[in-house]
């Protein structure tokens, strides 16, 4: 998405984004400027556009260029009329990329900044805290239907109060509880912090004092009761290196046990650990980096906790600890760094980037939901939306409901906002645009789409409401609206077109061969390397003739090399060796160059496919020029003298 943004800004100038952009002039009369397909342009956004694009460019204001500058945009705005003819702005594709450059654009306007920056805050403050729990689960689909998430919660309640009765929380976890891990661990998580897991059970384990059972937690994999058993302050995280010879899988158990203990033995009597570890360790991914392991801090060990545990225990950087067995092999481990947990100021940042792609910044976009919808007077008609969902069916899975508006009251109110009435008629348009396929059970599938629909006219209205407190929103909005309709058009009509047209490149070519001449060129292979010893190798094996031993050389020694027809101002290095044929040795900003010329060729003509990058640039010009002209033939442009005259006053005056 942002690809196309950037290409249309920089073959568009005069639409991208400065830092040092003006507002429209406060005074500036909206008066036509052109019209295209009786479609006004007003010289309000014309002046606000070049007042944009040239700060502090006195030079610019003439008006001659200001002229050439109304050329190049009512080119523009002709292809953005045929984007729209064509209903390219009406595409799935298109709304996708908009609504995205919408939503960074609405960012610094919207009123969840506080809540986010508590959320950060409080994310901090949990990670300075490890809480030790256990858990019982009772699956549940996310889009269980309303009688299973019912059944499921009194199972939930119904396990909850045989403990709270005196039955063992752990015991009553390894019967009952869904997560297969339950029958070995019953239940017990060990500690974790912040991040580790899912958020709402995350917040369930932080808000339960440590002995007592949390209610019901629903989470997307279902029901979890939860019992805190300890807390303790961060350890922050631990840096180490290991040393595994593995087990398992057909290996010895008692052979990988011997050879540990003979490794810890190297090591006491002054072996090496990094040469140890290269010759035995069986961690492909970290022998040969000294057996060093990715920072880790607690529960990100979980499936190993014996190896978390003993690698926490270790005190001073480069003691190592006893052999250790975990269900992967054997392991000894040597500490490399403890790192306690950084200030609030180091991790904000970071901190807030994680925070926004959580489960936790649903919060956020909940709270402010709420909030838009009471701020805009959001009012919901609860027989509409019966009626609504009442309509539900299967090919809503297949994303093709399309139920007729002869088969409701489409006229209906389904909601209003504003005092504005929003017909059912008008969601049926937003769901037979926006449904895709999905696995959720139709009715659920299409009150997220009500959900979507309630958020898109909240979105609209906010946009006129930010619109009239910031008139630089509105030009922006404009213009990336405009910008990726440009891009779109000019991909199909002059882009593509030029370059996989390979018979126009040839036609165009020899109408135009005289505009691609050469200067005297040679003839040449160019070869370059990093050391001069190498070219000073190269050298006579060029001169042997032996082909084979030059690549093998070539290969061997990674020389960088090509050759074509080159005049003498395309490389540096042609500017140090005599403009004749032989081998001829130069060096070059630190690079060693061996340049064998075969020949020296006179000016003329490039071959067709040595100019080819200049005949598609020029091509697409050809084209384009080409298709301008049919499109003010289709769109008519009617330019008004007073609204020209107007601009250039406004534009040329002193400032």
């Amino acid at each position: 998405m942002i690809r196309k943004g950037l290409v249309f800004f920089l073959l568009c100038f005069f639409l991208k984004i400065s830092s040092n952009a003006q507002s429209s002039d406060s005074n500036s009369k909206s008066i036509p400027l052109f019209s295209i397909n009786k479609k006004r342009v007003l010289t309000d956004e014309f002046i606000y556009l070049y007042r944009k694009n040239h700060p502090n460019k006195p030079g610019e204001f003439a008006k001659e260029k200001i002229e050439e500058y109304l050329d190049l945009f009512i080119n523009f705005k002709l292809k953005v009329e045929e984007a729209r003819h064509r209903g390219l702005d009406t595409t799935s594709a298109f709304r996708k990329e908009y609504n995205t450059y919408k939503e960074e654009l609405r960012k610094p306007y919207l009123p969840d900044t506080r809540l986010m920056d508590s959320l950060v805050a409080l994310t901090y403050e949990r990670m300075k805290e490890e809480v030790r729990a256990s858990h019982l689960l009772i699956n549940l689909p996310p889009d269980a239907a309303p009688e299973d998430t019912l059944k499921a919660y009194a199972k939930t309640m119904d396990l909850r109060g045989r403990v709270l009765k005196g039955e063992s929380f752990d015991e009553v976890a390894s019967r009952y509880s869904e997560d297969p891990s339950a029958r070995m661990n019953k239940g017990d998580l060990g500690y974790f912090s912040a991040f580790q897991m899912v958020f709402p059970f995350e917040q369930a384990a932080y808000t339960t004092p440590v002995g007592n059972i949390s209610m019901p937690t629903r989470t997307r994999f279902g029901y979890h009761l939860i019992k805190v058993t300890d807390r303790r302050p961060s350890r922050g995280e631990v840096e180490v290196s290991h040393i595994m010879i593995r087990t398992g899988e057909g290996n010895d158990n008692d052979k990988a046990k011997d050879l540990i203990f003979d490794i810890y033995d190297q090591l006491q009597k002054g072996v090496k650990w990094d040469d140890l570890c290269k010759e035995y360790s069986q961690d492909p991914s970290s022998k040969d980096n000294g057996g060093r392991l990715r920072p880790f801090g607690a529960g990100a060990m979980a499936t190993v906790p014996v190896f978390e545990q003993a690698a926490f225990a270790l005190q001073k950087s480069g003691d190592i600890s006893d052999p250790l067995q975990t269900q992967f092999g054997w392991h000894i481990i040597r500490l490399e760094s403890k790192i306690p947990l950084p200030s609030f100021e180091d991790l904000a940042a970071s901190l807030k980037n994680r925070v926004s792609r959580d489960e936790r910044a649903q919060i956020s976009k909940q709270m402010l939901q709420a909030k838009m919808r009471r701020d805009f007077g959001f009012v919901e008609k609860a027989d509409a939306k019966a009626l609504l969902l009442s309509l539900a069916d299967t090919t809503l899975r297949t994303g093709k409901w399309n139920p007729t508006v002869e088969s409701v009251n489409a006229g209906q109110a389904l909601c209003s906002m504003q005092g504005k009435d929003y017909l059912l008629k008008d969601f049926l348009v937003f769901a037979e645009r926006n449904q895709k396929q999905n696995a959720l059970a139709p009715k659920k599938y299409l009150e997220q789409l009500y959900d979507q629909y309630i958020e898109e006219l909240q979105g609209a209205l906010l946009d006129e409401k930010i619109k009239q407190k910031n008139p630089d929103y509105n030009w922006l909005l404009k213009e990336y609206y405009e910008g990726i309709l440009l891009f779109e058009i000019m991909e199909k009509e002059v882009w593509n077109k030029a370059t996989e047209d390979s018979v126009g490149q040839k036609a165009y070519y020899q109408k135009h061969t005289s505009d691609y001449q050469a200067k005297e060129r040679i003839e040449a292979k160019l070869f370059s390397a990093s050391s001069k010893s190498i070219i000073d190798q190269l050298k006579p094996l060029l001169e042997s003739g032996d082909s084979v031993k030059v690549q093998e050389f070539v290969t061997a020694q990674k020389i960088r090399q090509e050759k074509g027809a080159f005049e003498k101002n395309e490389r540096p290095v042609f500017a140090k060796i005599s403009w004749s044929p032989g081998l001829h040795a130069a060096e070059n900003n630190g690079s060693s160059y061996l340049v064998w010329v075969k020949k020296i060729l006179p000016p003329g003509p490039r071959t067709f496919n040595e100019a080819r990058p200049a005949v598609i640039s020029d091509y697409q010009g050809f084209l384009e020029k080409q298709w301008i002209d049919r499109l003010k033939k289709k769109h008519p442009v009617k330019i008004n003298k007073k609204g020209k005259q107007y601009t250039l006053q406004q534009l040329t005056k002193p400032a």
